[in-house]
């Protein structure tokens, strides 16, 4: 099978059927390149990562859970390297094409999953999100996209990077294929109950650019009448930039003791700034993690305050639509910490995470998000259905 997009990692394509019957029946699904197949490699968008580790044996959960629901694996997707990226640009593999701003980035890690679902490749692909990397693609693209409750699914047969804060995700075109995958994977169904309450966190469509918050501002409105009640606070009273700077602090040095054993092991070739974020996360000192450990729990505290059974919050997924391809790196750097102050609380918190496609920048794609308390997936689920009945 030809791959015009670029989406699928090299080589030939690996497919396998699923189940003759069950829920997800005649769906088709990608995998990010994070995800066990077995029989074949993990290269994790790093080719000395996928010569220089066993084969695995076994599917990973998320990958055996879609086939046993009757969905059918058409490849392996490129992903950014080892998950150490936010827009989907890989120094091996290449850049993902985003079918719907094609000289633009499609967000990363999970880029080639984001980029076959909006190209229309599958129905519904897997992607991982430890500080944004289901989030991200999903609002460059135009797609559905979750981020679960952290814990909530085994990621057993999922390369990690930072164990405090990974989680198995995925991307759908539609709502109603969004609903029926979420189903299979949470393991529970999506009933109708909507939430009561809904909280516009005003500093972060503030902290995004002035043209993505007045484009939101129609999906808003159609969610606060949806919910019937709706009010203005602060997500992040300590600063959004205070969330992104304890989650820059324990991402980088997780997926540092991740990696480290390999690195010293095999002295991989990787790109530039993927080793120079390796390097950041070996050098933090304990007295930054204890700082951000004391932040993550006064986050999460806040989250629990502002999110009680019946009540979402909605924000901006990114502060600005999918960037060009090919950007330096010093013009890249402060465009990373933006996302990163956006998409920092998932992380810190836990809690999940959905981004609803539905308004556009000068044509690019941006994304609504929307978050409920810890293990209310399925109503966040629910509430994007209904965005879409809605319309």
């Amino acid at each position: 099978m030809t791959d015009a997009i670029n989406a699928f990692i090299p080589g030939p394509r690996i497919t396998i059927d699923g189940a003759r019957d069950g829920p997800l029946a005649g769906l088709t699904f990608a995998a990010k390149d994070l995800f066990d197949v077995a029989g074949y490699p993990t290269g994790g968008g790093n080719h000395d990562w996928a010569r220089s580790n066993p084969v695995p044996t076994k599917h990973a959960w998320a990958v055996q859970t879609l086939l046993d629901a009757g969905a059918k694996l058409i490849g392996k997707t490129i992903t950014d390297e080892v998950s150490l990226g936010i827009l989907g640009e890989n120094a091996f593999d290449g850049t993902p094409l985003n079918t719907k701003a094609p000289d633009r980035v499609p967000g990363g890690s999970s880029s080639g999953s984001a980029a076959a679902v909006a190209a229309g490749l599958c129905d519904t692909a897997l992607g991982t999100d430890t500080g944004g990397s289901v989030r991200v693609p999903a609002s460059f693209c135009g797609l559905y996209g979750i981020r679960p409750t952290h814990g909530r699914l085994d990621v057993t047969g999922m390369l990690p990077q930072a164990p405090s804060s990974d989680t198995t995700g995925w991307f759908d075109r539609d709502a109603d294929t969004f609903a029926c995958v979420s189903s299979v994977l949470l393991g529970e169904t999506i009933a109708d109950t909507l939430p009561t309450r809904l909280i516009v966190a005003v500093d972060a469509f503030g902290f995004a650019d002035a043209a993505v918050a007045a484009a939101l501002q129609p999906m808003v409105a159609k969610l606060a009448t949806l919910i019937g009640s709706a009010r203005e606070e602060m997500m992040a009273p300590q600063g959004l930039s205070v969330w992104s700077r304890a989650q820059r602090t324990l991402q980088p040095h997780e997926a540092w003791q991740t990696f480290k054993p390999w690195v010293e092991r095999d002295n991989p070739r990787m790109a530039f700034n993927v080793a120079r974020g390796l390097v950041a996360g070996s050098t933090i000192p304990e007295s930054d993690r204890s700082w951000a450990e004391l932040m993550r729990q006064e986050a999460r505290a806040r989250m629990a305050y502002l999110l009680p059974q019946g009540t979402i919050l909605c924000l901006p997924t990114t502060p600005f639509p999918a960037p060009k391809k090919g950007l330096s790196l010093p013009v890249l750097g402060p465009m990373r910490d933006r996302i990163g102050c956006l998409c920092a609380q998932g992380g810190l918190t836990g809690v999940p995470q959905v981004s609803i496609p539905g308004a556009t920048v000068d044509g690019l794609p941006i994304g609504l998000s929307i978050i409920g308390g810890r293990g209310t997936d399925a109503m966040l689920v629910a509430v994007a259905l209904a965005m879409e009945v809605a319309k």
